[in-house]
């Protein structure tokens, strides 16, 4: 399996009215609960006014279209991450899935998954 890295560096933050955000950008992940509203994007292009921010993040995804019939392909990936004591933050979409790793985390993820199996470009 292959897993394309993202050439950004990531941050995961929440604002409290998402017209703060820029929409438009790419990646930019949303989740939205009664509770919260959450952001991943470019650190470049997290809104100065946020209420929480972790920046330091990178990540990859698995290419290709995913079925839904697939079963344990995260899975896989955050148990063997998690045997290395490497702590992930996925994210799915109707494709596929992200893997983001804290950037100093980052190189002993990609030895950890090509050790594995995984072809990681």
């Amino acid at each position: 399996m292959k897993l394309v890295t993202l050439p950004l560096e990531l941050s995961i933050y929440q604002v409290a009215d998402l017209k703060m955000v820029d929409l438009t950008q790419q990646p930019l992940f949303i989740g939205v609960t009664d509770e919260e509203t959450s952001i991943v994007s470019a650190t470049d292009k997290v809104p100065t006014d946020t209420i929480e921010r972790e920046d330091g993040w990178k990540g990859f995804k698995i290419e290709g279209v995913l079925d839904f019939s697939l079963v344990g392909i995260l899975a896989k990936i955050s148990s063997l991450l998690a045997d290395a004591g490497i702590s992930i933050f996925a994210i799915s979409t109707y494709n596929t899935d992200y893997i983001l790793i804290k950037a100093n985390k980052y190189d002993a993820a990609v030895t950890t998954l090509q050790e594995a199996g995984y072809t990681v470009a």
